[in-house]
């Protein structure tokens, strides 16, 4: 961990992972119709509100129609990408055995490839999770957000590269995606860069064309509204993927970890290493709904493939486990995590005493 978090002491790791073991097999012995039922009535609000979107978009030479189709339309990219291609792109709903809802053949509304961002999410950010060098989500590579982190000139502008990362944050992904870092440091072959560039392009051609180009010629009259209706339907629901993102990975108190702090690490302090390395954020259901129950970010990097509409259920315990063996359990409101986030970008953005 870093020198601004410091060590616990702390010597029942094992018994504290088998507790969240516990925890993990009973959610996974209860799931059932309760949650079939949620999963499919989710899709059904999101599809109907992309649907009426879509539709009062068609006719928004009236301003009332634009506002109410820009509204709908901004609420269904977001639970689309939140609670939806986030959750099912990570397995959470394969043990439902249906293809429509599965992790292999989900593709969701965003310009980076499904493939590609399971291998940069899934596997690189949720195995290495903060852990300086591995996690390559950490700071997203362009940013600096540890001590651990080597400071450069650049990062003195981090904090106008996260102003201009929010509105077009499904594009950093896109790219960030891409592992161009990775190529350049000889760690990914040219060949497979291209290849996911050809993705990507396929993809964003793809999603350009329909939000761009299809919708608004349908809309006939209705084409300039339509578009800007689009635009800002995409923009709004990239600043709040964006702010809940960086709201549960970055607030002050969550921890980073170094190469060597891994070495020999046991399941539990890989949980532990979860439970450290994230944030959590106050909210009422439907805040977690549209957050993609991301709002329990310690619970999802500790139980990453159980069913999301279970983290509610489950943080309550979780939190009673961490303050029995004095686990620091980061939690706040949106506002407060999200002021703490801008002041670990700020402070970082110079380098350290």
């Amino acid at each position: 961990m870093n020198a601004d978090n410091p060590e616990i002491d702390f010597s029942a790791e094992e018994a504290f992972g088998q507790e969240l073991d516990r925890i993990r097999a009973e959610i996974i012995a209860a799931r059932g119709a309760g949650d079939a039922r949620y999963i499919h009535a989710v899709i059904t609000a999101q599809r109907g509100l992309e649907a009426g979107g879509r539709a009062a978009l068609a006719v928004s030479l009236f301003p009332p129609a634009w506002c109410a189709g820009t509204a709908m339309l901004a609420t269904a990219k977001i639970l689309e990408n939140m609670e939806l291609g986030h959750n099912i792109l990570h397995g959470q709903w394969d043990w439902l055995g249906d293809p429509a809802v599965h992790s292999s053949t989900w593709e969701w509304d965003f310009l980076t490839p499904a493939e590609a961002w399971k291998h940069t999410h899934n596997h690189l950010h949720h195995t290495w999770t903060n852990v300086v060098g591995l996690d390559r989500d950490l700071g997203y590579v362009v940013f600096r957000m540890s001590a651990d982190q080597r400071w450069q000139p650049r990062h003195l502008a981090q904090p106008l590269y996260n102003l201009l990362l929010a509105p077009l944050f499904e594009w950093g992904i896109a790219l960030y995606d891409l592992e161009p870092d990775a190529v350049a440091a000889g760690r990914k072959p040219p060949r497979a860069f291209l290849t996911d560039l050809t993705g990507l392009l396929t993809k964003a051609t793809c999603q350009l064309t329909k939000d761009y180009v299809l919708f608004p010629l349908f809309a006939g009259p209705s084409a300039l509204p339509c578009l800007l209706g689009n635009l800002t339907a995409n923009t709004v629901r990239n600043l709040w993927t964006h702010t809940i993102i960086f709201c549960g990975h970055f607030p002050q108190g969550v921890q980073t970890f170094t190469e060597e702090h891994i070495e020999g690490e046991t399941r539990g302090e890989w949980y532990l290493r979860q439970v450290q390395g994230s944030a959590n954020i106050e909210g009422g259901p439907l805040f977690h709904i549209l957050s993609g129950n991301l709002g329990h970010q310690i619970e999802h990097h500790a139980f990453p493939d159980l069913p999301s509409n279970r983290y509610a259920e489950i943080a309550p315990r979780v939190r009673e486990i961490c303050e029995r063996y004095g686990i620091p359990y980061v939690t706040g409101p949106l506002w407060k995590q999200y002021g703490s986030t801008w002041g670990r970008i700020l402070r970082y953005a110079v380098p350290s005493r």
